[in-house]
């Protein structure tokens, strides 16, 4: 019975011994590695950083993703997901004027005290869109005729909706263009989560100097910072 007790003494030495020196150093090396690659990861992963309005005056067009990381975005017309059936726009990038862009920055604020935040369907529109849609839907209560122009071809209206911070849709009854009285402001045969839900974008919009029209609770205007149509303005596509 001696030499199995000798086995046993034995394997509890090998195994209880002290690591050699050169695998406590290649466990070390493998810690700092890890301890590097985070911090390189950290580093790598900082939030952009944001531009400021000095200097710019109210009528200057800006790209918004440029000036607040808040916003969410859907931009329909750079899809085929809208009533045109087509993709119109070169890319999904929101431009307003200045003054608009602050009056969104300074209403998602209080927006995100809610717990809320606004999504983008769309914002500057090029008059040429304009004319596609008056093709398609030529009624002035839901496209603005392209001969006298939207605001939106000025870039001082926007198409919204509210998001709550995971990015999920507040039910506003209807999705966005579309035309139909369940989708007017003053339609309160709804129900009441809805009527609530479109309450507070309103309220909220109007409270930061925006205008809703009757028969889009996704549409909002701003005051035109210039009244002159803007013809040749070309937003650049960011990566």
């Amino acid at each position: 019975m001696k030499y199995p007790i000798i086995v046993l003494a034995l394997s509890l030495i090998v195994c209880c011994r002290p690591k050699p020196e050169t695998e406590s150093k290649e466990a070390e090396t493998l810690s700092q590695i890890k301890m590097d690659t985070i911090e390189v990861d950290t580093i790598d992963h900082k939030k952009p950083i944001l531009k400021t309005f000095d200097g710019l005056a109210d009528t200057t067009f800006v790209r918004l993703a440029d000036f607040s990381a808040d916003f969410a975005y859907d931009m329909r017309y750079a899809t085929e997901n809208n009533f045109l059936k087509a993709k119109v726009y070169d890319c999904a990038e929101c431009y307003t004027r200045v003054k608009t862009a602050k009056a969104l920055i300074a209403a998602n604020a209080d927006f995100r005290q809610k717990g809320v935040k606004i999504k983008f369907f769309d914002c500057y529109r090029p008059n040429s869109v304009q004319y596609k849609m008056w093709e398609i839907v030529p009624n002035p209560q839901y496209v603005a005729n392209p001969d006298k122009g939207s605001i939106h071809n000025k870039g001082g209206a926007v198409d919204i909706t509210l998001v709550d911070m995971e990015g999920n849709e507040l039910d506003m009854g209807t999705d966005f263009d579309y035309f139909g009285k369940r989708a007017y402001h003053d339609n309160m045969d709804l129900p009441q989560e809805i009527l609530d839900n479109r309450k507070l974008l309103k309220e909220t919009m109007e409270a930061h100097g925006f205008w809703s029209i009757r028969t889009e609770w996704w549409h909002y205007n701003l005051s035109a910072a210039s009244n002159d149509r803007v013809a040749n303005f070309k937003w650049e596509c960011n990566d």
